[in-house]
């Protein structure tokens, strides 16, 4: 029985379920789901990310976070962490470019959050002289201070979605008909958890949540704040959540998302306000909503391609430039992309973002 096949099952036996359900399994199923069963990333899989598109994203990053360190008196050890490793390229770059930066490695314990088979396995090939451990959740990170990178991490958690009608919320579902799954609407009914979007929506507005989000900040955020450190959060989305963003992508195309349930990545949009709230009521700083192409400039990311661009010539200097392009022009994932902060409460903001 294919994953189609069991989710049907489900719903004839149970009723329809909700997106975040339906999210879960596709992704996350032990035998059928999409990140049990293959390596989604680069040209012959579903999607690309920062990391594979240029060095100079991790380089930087590693150097934000390696100077949040010192700012905050070097401290020894440190858990020097990441959400959704990928095939370890984040981290193997973040690595790399710390490697001067006296101390740091001596004083760093790598831990990498990851549920997928075949990408763990990436990632111990990538960083195997590195000695990482790896983690199924945020709770069993060890509790000391923690400098943590979440690149394309949270937009991939499962999400709820509500449509607003007067007399209250109508969820969307994924039922069943005729051998189909399909989406549906719930009766509307109250929903405490949106009584805030009340005063910035209308009717027939959609509003997604992320419930998996809030209790992940708030284990990053207690950490953060009790022993110190920093996390820099890199995703797609905007401050607050309006409007249908779930998307399948499948061979870098977009798909249907009920069509192959299992075979094609579901991500949806952040709604960075949610983790900012996260993070304050656990006691955390945090920093303003920066678009990524702002946080890298800041960074010297123009000035760390002129240097990579001097030894360059040819097709090899052309793909430095298109990257340079993709990674912070505001029509490509400049502005689409945003960065978070989150600090204690006594300390600075990670370089390339402010207050």
């Amino acid at each position: 029985m294919n994953l189609k096949e069991q989710i049907l099952s489900r719903i004839r036996a149970d009723g329809p379920i909700s997106i975040a359900s339906y999210m879960n399994d596709c992704l996350l199923h032990p035998t059928l789901g999409y990140y049990a069963t293959r390596d989604p990333l680069g040209a012959t899989g579903d999607f690309i990310t920062a990391p594979e598109i240029s060095q100079m994203f991790g380089e930087l990053i590693g150097l934000s976070l390696a100077q949040a360190w010192l700012d905050q008196g070097n401290p020894a050890p440190f858990t020097f962490g990441e959400l959704g490793p990928g095939r370890g390229t984040l981290m193997a770059d973040l690595l790399r470019a710390t490697r001067a930066v006296p101390g740091f490695h001596a004083a760093a314990q790598i831990a990498l959050v990851e549920l997928s088979p075949p990408l763990r396995a990436a990632q111990a090939k990538a960083l195997q002289t590195y000695d990482p451990t790896w983690h199924d959740d945020v709770d069993t990170l060890p509790d000391q201070p923690l400098f943590l990178i979440a690149n394309e991490f949270f937009d991939a958690l499962p999400i709820r979605q509500f449509i607003r009608e007067s007399t209250g919320w109508r969820e969307r579902r994924v039922g069943a008909q005729s051998g189909d799954l399909i989406i549906g609407l719930t009766d509307p009914a109250a929903y405490p958890a949106l009584d805030h979007r009340l005063t910035d929506t209308k009717d027939g507005d959609l509003v997604e949540v992320c419930p998996a989000a809030t209790p992940i900040v708030t284990a990053l955020s207690q950490r953060i704040a009790r022993h110190g450190g920093a996390a820099l959060i890199v995703d797609y989305g905007d401050w607050r959540s309006l409007g249908d963003t779930l998307q399948a992508l499948r061979a870098h195309q977009t798909a249907d998302i009920l069509s192959t349930p299992g075979e094609a990545d579901l991500t949806a949009h952040v709604d960075f306000e949610t983790l900012a709230t996260a993070a304050t009521a656990a006691g955390c700083a945090h920093s303003r909503l920066t678009t990524q192409g702002v946080f890298l400039e800041r960074l010297g990311i123009t000035t760390r391609a002129q240097t990579l661009a001097r030894s360059l010539s040819g097709n090899a200097q052309e793909n430095l430039v298109t990257a340079h392009r993709r990674l912070t022009h505001p029509t490509e994932m400049g502005n689409l992309f945003k960065t978070l902060g989150l600090y204690p409460a006594t300390a600075a903001p990670p370089p390339g973002l402010e207050p």
